[in-house]
């Protein structure tokens, strides 16, 4: 008979994993653990950036499995709420939910400033803070492993 693990492991093949930041990028295993520690139950990523990159929009209902820096699935999620907002638009409320740093709102914005300004630099972009745009993801977790 199959555990629950294995039943998730199994299910797993038929989802997307992905690496907080990305692979390399040094955040994949602390936030992570945010997220099995039921601190962290929202992300964001930069709008403008999905036209080069040319990766789907997030989807309500929408289940993926989180990977860490040693490509082993963390946990599995699913996409509760997605809101796209201006940058400046984001709120206190979402960047405590995101639970990066201190939760704050100014640590929200610098850290992601920093964050997708150097992605647009990667992809050929410019960032711009009083134009741009966040997709806003709540999920939660269905699974830990």
């Amino acid at each position: 008979m199959n555990s629950p693990t294995s039943s998730w492991q199994d299910k797993i093949n038929s989802l997307e994993g992905w690496y907080f930041g990305g692979k390399g990028s040094g955040l994949e295993d602390s936030l992570a653990a945010l997220v099995v520690q039921g601190i962290k139950t929202a992300t964001s990523s930069w709008y403008e950036s999905y036209g080069v990159t040319e990766d789907p929009l997030p989807k309500v209902g929408e289940q993926s499995y989180i990977l860490n820096s040693h490509d082993q699935a963390v946990c599995v999620v699913e996409v509760v709420r997605v809101e796209i907002k201006a940058f400046l638009e984001v709120d206190a409320n979402f960047a405590f939910l995101e639970g990066e740093g201190d939760r704050s709102l100014a640590y929200w914005r610098k850290a992601h400033e920093e964050f997708f300004s150097a992605w647009a630099s990667e992809i050929g972009l410019s960032w711009n803070a009083h134009t741009q745009h966040s997709v806003c993801e709540t999920f939660k977790v269905l699974h830990i492993f």
